[in-house]
This record gives structure tokens, C-alpha cells and sequence, in this order.
């Protein structure tokens, strides 16, 4: 065999057990933890929408944000088993964004680095999220909410040196984020990860509306709390910071008042059928 010939058989070799890689971290347990992670995902911002929702009404109390949530669950018949099954799932999340990170996601762009830094903070996020849910069954079941998680880092933020930028800065990533969430959903970039051959026309209808309306909503959350931390490095004041709950209840005092809070909690609670649609149809 010529020298031409063995490097050509060992890169191929390489690319061979790299491809072994690749199947073995898709296999049925990242499969099964991705799905899970995805209606752990859907229940979550269902009720995030739902408790939205009483707000817009005039008779919510509960935060709107992942802490009202998982209290919202536990307060049902066998509540704490849901909560530790909420947790498992997001873990699930973290994992499969984990294995996307390491050996890249589906699809003919799944390996750039960009994506494979994304889901890394993808993976961090959802991490973050599952840790937060399983401390409220193994603590005493008093969840700080996002209001006052997002003031707290923001006021440690603002005491570093250069604490303002660095404020500003994660403003701006927020607000980018939410952004880019809202303009892929609208530009239907979910489509690629389905499986369109195991979906009936009315599936894929239905799907597509929830993916573009629950998406957008979701963007606009995003965005409308990076503004608020824009706001909080530009005064220097961290009380300004809002999460989730404090971003929803602000659309009260817009024009539109609570109509626009209805709106978006409808589209936050169609984001969450729409995960939990992704559960069923999403190539992994």
C-alpha cells in the first residue's frame, strides 16, 4: 500500500469512529433524556403562561416565572413526584445539549463551532434551571423568584470594576437573544429538526402555528427583559432588573395594558404545547 493510500485509510478510520461517536451519544438514553427534557420544558412554560394569564386577569398572585411554576405543580395531587419528574427532565435538557456540544447536533451545520458554543450555554442554562427546580423539593420549598435572583446578580455586577459595562453587556446579549429567538421562530427554522414524513398535513399546521406564535412570544420576554438590565446598568440602579414575572407584569403598563400580557401569556402557555409537540416530532 502506497503512504497516499494509509493516510487516506486512517483519516477515513478517524472519521469512521468519530461517526461511532456521534450514534453512540444519540442513542436511547440522550434520545430518551432530550424528549423528556422537552416536555419538562413545555409543562414549565405552560404554566408560566397559565399563571400570566390570572395576572392579566386581575387575580394571579403567583409569580409567572419558573418558581410560580414548579410551586404551582407541587401544590397538585402527587406534586412533589411532578417536580422531581420536571427536574429529571431539564436535566435530561442540560445533557442532550451537553452531547450536542461535544459531538455536535443533527443537521449539515450541527458540528460549526458556533453551534457547539451554543448549546454548551445552552446546556449551562438548563443546568442552572434543573438544579433551581430539585433545590425546591429538597429545601424547605421557599423558591426565590427571578425578580429578585436577576436584582441580586445585578447589584454583585454593578459593585466589580467595570460593573456597569459588564451589566450592560449581558443587557445586550438578552436583548439579542430574544431577538434571535423571535425572528428564527418567525422564520419557521424549526422546520429543519422535524420529522416531516412521520407528520399528517393538519400536524404539521398545527405545529407550525404553535412553533411561530409560542416563539415569538417567547422572544419578545427575552427582549423586553434585556431592555430592563439595559436599564438597570444605565442608571446604576440593580432595582431596575426584572425577570420573567417582573418582565410580564411591565407589559400592564404599556397602551395595551393587561390585553397585551393576556396575549403574550396565551403565546408563552402555545410555546409550551409547542415543546411538548417537539417531543414527539423532533429529530434528535
Amino acid at each position: 500500500m502506497t503512504r497516499g493510500g494509509l493516510r487516506a485509510r486512517l483519516r477515513a478510520s478517524r472519521g469512521a469512529g468519530a461517526a461511532g461517536a456521534r450514534r453512540a451519544a444519540n442513542g436511547s438514553v440522550v434520545d430518551t433524556a432530550a424528549r423528556w427534557g422537552l416536555v419538562a420544558r413545555g409543562t414549565i412554560y405552560l404554566l408560566i403562561g397559565v399563571l400570566a394569564l390570572r395576572i392579566a386577569d386581575g387575580g394571579g398572585s403567583r409569580e409567572a416565572d419558573s418558581s410560580g411554576a414548579v410551586q404551582e405543580l407541587a401544590r397538585q395531587p402527587f406534586g412533589e413526584a411532578l417536580v422531581w419528574a420536571i427536574g429529571a427532565g431539564l436535566l435530561g435538557m442540560a445533557l442532550w445539549r451537553l452531547s450536542e456540544a461535544v459531538f455536535g447536533a443533527s443537521g449539515p451545520d450541527g458540528r460549526k463551532a458556533s453551534k457547539r458554543a451554543l448549546n454548551a450555554g445552552r446546556c449551562v442554562f438548563y443546568g442552572f434551571v434543573a438544579f433551581s427546580v430539585l433545590t425546591f423539593v429538597t429545601s424547605s420549598k421557599n423558591s426565590e423568584g427571578s425578580d429578585a435572583k436577576s436584582r441580586d446578580l445585578t447589584a454583585r455586577a454593578l459593585e466589580l470594576p467595570l460593573g456597569r459595562w459588564l451589566v450592560g453587556l449581558v443587557g445586550l446579549v438578552v436583548l439579542g437573544v430574544g431577538i434571535g429567538i423571535g425572528v428564527r421562530a418567525a422564520r419557521r427554522t424549526f422546520h429543519k429538526h422535524l420529522k416531516k414524513a412521520q407528520m399528517s398535513r393538519r400536524v404539521r399546521h398545527v405545529v407550525d402555528v404553535l412553533g411561530v406564535t409560542g416563539g415569538v412570544a417567547r422572544g419578545l420576554v427575552y427582549a423586553a427583559a434585556g431592555v430592563f438590565v439595559l436599564i438597570a446598568a444605565v442608571d446604576y440602579d440593580p432595582q431596575k432588573a426584572k425577570g420573567v414575572d417582573g418582565t410580564l407584569r411591565a407589559l400592564t403598563d404599556t397602551p395595551a395594558g393587561p390585553w397585551l400580557l393576556g396575549l403574550v401569556a396565551l403565546g408563552l402557555a402555545v410555546f409550551g404545547l409547542f415543546s411538548i409537540a417537539l417531543a414527539r416530532y423532533r429529530r434528535v
